[in-house]
């Protein structure tokens, strides 16, 4: 591919409001922006989407920063490859760290497709010109979810998402079907339940929900495949799927009925097309999560949910959902409850580099 640079940026911006989860609040976002350079002076973006804590994986940005710069960029230099899928196998020599591994690949992903004058949702195999926008409802009190989620439903999104807990399950979802009978509402418990739980997931049934994501254990299948035979809702795994691997296992079992795909979770963009290719060969539904991103991760969700499988609206919003300010331009806009997916080389969004300056709290650059 050409390489002669990679630079790693970590950045750092608030958000525009709280984000809660039964598990914590995030309130500041970091991540890694790393730039893939090829000789003729073409850039690819790719972004790591590790927390600052691990709440929500054993990664973190911290650790991200670590295995980025002190293994995998080295273990790049001394084996350049010619396609990014060929980076799967070489940072297979690395256990795990699944987000680390993705901001290199995505890069050089973006990379690739400019280098072949390609939209990379082109290259990928996609098909949508445009596809649905889902969001999140995070907050702790439930009149605000309400409001935000009117506010949602009037600047068009498809789907909302609920964050749910066993303090307010029934209680804010009846509230939210309610003032809106024909909604699309999935709830996401994010593993604040357990098999004990069963008979209250059950009443759930009656909402007509899409689905319930994690309600059980983030590394669980076999109490999920339980679950799911009470149930009359389909379960959706999320946390549990962190490789094609984990798509299969869940599948075999019965652990779920549906899978949200995080490319940036998973080890990149040739983790997630398997795992689109296996769930839909096997009548899988799967959607596009998130990860609370800047643009180029959002970015690289669009070029991935274009691809036929994702059928279901994925939590891919309007960048000014979380940011005064992104670090994309054009930001990502949903109109009409629909994202438009770019048709320009690569991920078809520039960097801002002046607003990447501003919010850059440390950098590193290697040559190739």
């Amino acid at each position: 591919m050409n390489l002669t640079a990679i630079n790693v940026s970590l950045i750092s911006t608030p958000l525009k409001q709280p984000f809660h989860t039964h598990l914590g609040t995030v309130t500041e976002r970091e991540s890694l922006i790393v730039e893939a350079v090829d000789t003729d002076g073409n850039s690819g973006f790719g972004e790591g989407v590790a927390f600052s804590s691990p709440w929500y994986t054993e990664e973190t940005i911290g650790t991200s920063w670590h295995v980025v710069t002190e293994f995998l960029i080295p273990l790049l230099k001394k084996n350049l490859v010619s396609h990014p899928k060929d980076v799967s196998t070489l940072f297979g020599a690395i256990r795990r760290n699944h987000m680390a591994k993705s901001a290199i690949e995505l890069a050089l992903w973006d990379l690739y497709a400019k280098q072949k004058h390609v939209s990379l949702a082109k290259l990928i195999g996609g098909e949508a010109d445009k596809i649905p926008s889902g969001v999140v409802v995070a907050s702790k009190d439930e009149a605000e979810a309400l409001e935000q989620t009117a506010m949602y439903v009037e600047e068009g999104y498809q789907r909302i998402k609920v964050k749910i807990s066993p303090a307010n399950d029934y209680r804010l979802l009846s509230r939210i079907r309610n003032a809106f009978p024909d909604l699309p509402i999935m709830a996401d418990a994010n593993s604040a339940y357990t098999l004990n739980d069963a008979d209250r997931l059950k009443a759930l049934d009656e909402l007509g929900l899409l689905m319930i994501e994690q309600p059980l254990a983030h590394n669980d299948f076999l109490e999920h495949a339980k679950l799911q035979k009470k149930l009359a809702t389909p379960i959706c795994l999320d946390e549990s799927i962190n490789s094609y691997e984990d798509a299969v296992l869940a599948a075999e079992l019965g652990s779920c009925r549906i899978i949200s795909v995080k490319v940036g979770k998973v080890g990149g963009l040739s983790e997630a097309i398997r795992i689109h290719d296996f769930c839909r060969d096997r009548g899988i539904p799967v959607w596009c999560g998130g990860m609370i991103e800047f643009g180029v991760s959002r970015a690289h969700n669009i070029a991935l949910a274009s691809l036929p499988g994702f059928t279901i609206p994925g939590d891919i919003s309007s960048s000014s959902r979380f940011w005064e300010e992104d670090i994309i331009k054009p930001e990502v806009s949903v109109e009409n409850g629909w994202i438009t997916v770019p048709k320009g080389p690569g991920i078809g969004f520039e960097v801002n580099r002046t607003r990447l300056e501003q919010t850059t709290i440390r950098s590193m650059a290697f040559r190739f």
